[in-house]
């Protein structure tokens, strides 16, 4: 069995990725693949993980998250998707860390799901824009508890991606940049569905043509209807061309309320983060998918 394990980030698909999962059911379906929503994290997952800042899991707690796999013979990957898997709000940033209980918790599924193949999906952010993000979802009391108790100018992924190497060594890991989400979002589905590169994926280019001008959809849908009469890379490389020039400035650019939180932070952020992919980009059992 293969375990797929899609945690997020916060802020990230909002959901989308699920729905997405869902339109496509009936071809995981026919490559005997079973997916799960946030509602079997929240019953069964969220509880043991919980438990984990003042003991180990027990025993009873590892079985009753192995019973969730099919027992189906035809079920050969399971998908379990919640952006509560690498860590709940309150705990996503602390420690001076991003996701700081991530690493306990893969192990606890690397434990309990001990024979089978699992990977864990994570969509990145910049910091620059991440932070700030989740800063303002907080009370005005835990926000301020946050700055004061985190040095925010050097956080980064890298730290939270080590965490789960070390802790869950045998847990694979597939990277993205949410950035990159609308040009990639086919090859996410199909990474984790564990689906074959050329399967056809339903309404695969949608997040991307819902972020353009009118002029910008006419030209996405022009390239898309010539698709099958050109290479991939080919295609991909106009509708970026397209998003690029014909985005509306409203769906792709956000502001950030936290006082004090500039242009200039977030460009900061965004270097040191292109560096940040790179280097994950290099690590054993790490792979980033890019456009």
């Amino acid at each position: 069995m293969q375990v797929a394990i899609h945690a997020g980030a916060a802020f990230t698909d909002e959901g989308r990725l699920l729905s997405s999962l869902q339109a496509n059911g009936d071809m995981l379906a026919q490559y005997g693949v079973a997916l799960f929503g946030p509602r079997r994290y929240r019953q069964v997952f969220k509880p043991a993980f919980e438990a984990l800042n003042a003991r180990p899991p027990m025993p009873d707690e590892i079985e009753r998250i192995r019973g969730n796999l099919p027992t189906d013979p035809e079920m050969q990957r399971t998908i379990f998707t919640s952006d509560g898997f690498a860590g709940e709000k309150g705990t996503l940033l602390s420690d001076g860390q991003l996701y700081p209980s991530a690493g306990k918790r893969m192990s606890v599924l690397e434990e309990a799901f001990r024979d089978c193949q699992v990977e864990l999906f994570l969509a990145l952010r910049n910091p620059g824009s991440f932070i700030p993000k989740h800063l303002m979802s907080l009370t005005e009391e835990e926000r301020k508890n946050a700055i004061r108790s985190n040095d925010l100018s050097h956080l980064s992924w890298i730290g939270m991606i080590e965490d789960i190497r070390d802790f869950a060594p045998d847990v694979q890991i597939t990277l993205w940049a949410n950035e990159d989400t609308p040009l990639i979002w086919g090859d996410i589905l199909r990474s984790i569905g564990g689906l074959p590169d050329d399967a056809q994926i339903v309404d695969e280019y949608d997040l991307l043509i819902s972020l353009l001008t009118d002029k910008g959809k006419a030209l996405a849908k022009a390239i898309l209807d010539a698709g099958s009469d050109q290479p991939k890379a080919d295609t991909r490389d106009a509708l970026a061309a397209v998003l690029d020039d014909h985005a509306q400035p409203e769906k792709i650019e956000e502001e950030l309320d936290l006082p004090g939180w500039s242009e200039e932070i977030v460009d900061a952020f965004f270097e040191l983060y292109e560096q940040d992919l790179s280097k994950l980009d290099s690590m054993t059992g790490v792979r980033v998918l890019k456009p």
